[in-house]
């Protein structure tokens, strides 16, 4: 169920998406998301990114949700289902890159683009979904209130945009076939 006044969807074919996504990337990023860039993000560097990924879902190789605010239109969240490219992993996807624009936080959205990509997941056949997170993080209390299953943390994976360590935990869930 979306939340009230958003909507979430599959990105098709939409090139004219990536600006969108990449200023909700550098808004993530500029509050501080652990989501694989550093500070500052150049715009250009976030559109290269997500052109790639819409690359990537033409080709099969992923899909990509994303929530719009009804009332404007304005993209302000994304999700991706990675599959797996080894041929002993068709049942599984990646779920990467969950983003909600800190303008639109703490109303749902995070949870619903969550369900959406276990839906899609569903959908595509796949009946085992893995990501990573910041430990300690409001998306880990989220993934663990979705029933996610914890895996374990892993110190000092990654960096923090502006600088230093920080932990990164893994969460798995088991998708039963169909709906």
């Amino acid at each position: 169920m979306n939340p009230a006044g958003y909507c979430i969807r599959t990105l098709a074919h939409e090139l004219q998406a990536a600006p969108a996504l990449a200023e909700l990337l550098t808004d993530c990023v500029a509050g501080g998301a652990s989501v694989s860039f550093m500070w500052p993000l150049p715009q250009h560097e976030a559109l290269l990114f997500w052109q790639g990924v819409i690359d990537s879902a033409q080709r099969g190789e992923r899909i990509v949700l994303v929530a719009e605010d009804k009332a404007t239109g304005a993209l302000v969240g994304t999700v991706q289902l990675v599959f797996a490219a080894a041929d002993n992993q068709p049942h599984r996807a990646d779920v990467a890159k969950m983003l909600v624009a800190r303008r639109a936080r703490r109303r749902g959205l995070g949870a619903a683009l969550m369900q959406a990509a276990e839906r899609a997941a569903r959908d595509a056949g796949k009946t085992l979904l893995v990501l990573d997170t910041v430990t300690d993080g409001d998306a880990e209390r989220l993934y663990a209130r979705l029933g996610w299953q914890r895996v374990g943390v892993i110190p000092g994976y990654a960096l923090w945009p502006n600088g230093g360590l920080c932990d990164t935990t893994y969460f798995y869930k088991t998708l039963s076939p169909g709906r």
